[in-house]
């Protein structure tokens, strides 16, 4: 299989694994938690980082596992990967995190196709997201390749909980779960709103790096990460 291909599969089988994780553990959490909906969460951000951790150390020698076209427009706008690449990228995480959603119904008998009805507005929630999506940018830009997996992981379980958005941080991650009438689910009008939130998350992490790079103590670039193809994470 040739260069392209292998990274699209394996972007699609990373972001498609990743959303039945959040999806999955989301509707297991709930069922098992007796109302609670703190041990709900805590679960469920549990089984997410995890799943975080595990898909960047395994996809990211193939194809930098970015699992979020936010992450990938940035590989490719500092030239991580071949711009054209972006969209092929993007199609592909959307793809797969629409079917791992439905994976994941279809493991607990729910519908497989439906629409979420979790509304999700507010100033603070659309605020939560821009810090939450710009922490993980600034994160993925800053972080050494060896440290990325756990960065990131640990970056998402806490903005999962000092965030009010509950760090989605991700379009892909959000249209999976637009089509989600579970406890992850996200209400498609609301959803929206996130990405665009979400957008202007990221462009706000790469401003913050780009503004502190020439202060490191080495006065170089610390985005290693990116830097190194292809686990470009």
């Amino acid at each position: 299989m040739t260069e392209l291909p292998s990274r699209l599969l394996a972007e699609f089988v990373a972001t498609a694994s990743l959303l039945c994780a959040v999806v999955g553990s989301g509707i297991m959490a709930e069922s098992l938690a007796g109302g609670n909906a703190a041990i709900a969460l805590l679960a469920n951000t549990a089984v997410t980082m995890a799943a975080l951790f595990v898909l960047i150390e395994v996809f990211g020698p193939v194809s930098g596992a970015h699992m979020n076209p936010l992450v990938s427009a940035v590989v490719g706008w500092r030239g991580g990967m071949p711009r054209r690449w972006v969209l092929p990228y993007a199609a592909v995480q959307l793809g797969g995190a629409l079917g791992g959603t439905w994976l994941a119904h279809a493991m607990f008998s729910l519908p497989i196709i439906e629409a979420s009805r979790h509304v999700r507005d507010g100033a603070g929630i659309w605020l939560g997201e821009v810090v939450a999506t710009a922490g993980l940018l600034f994160v993925v830009l800053r972080a050494p390749p060896s440290r990325a997996p756990a960065l990131v992981a640990a970056y998402i379980g806490a903005a999962y909980w000092f965030t009010s958005s509950t760090s989605f941080a991700n379009p892909a991650a959000t249209f999976g779960r637009m089509w989600s009438d579970t406890f992850a689910g996200i209400a498609p009008a609301s959803g929206l709103r996130f990405i665009a939130a979400e957008t202007c998350g990221a462009l706000l992490g790469v401003v913050l790096h780009r503004a502190l790079r020439h202060g490191a103590a080495t006065g170089g670039d610390r985005a290693s990460v990116l830097s190194s193809a292809p686990r470009d994470i």
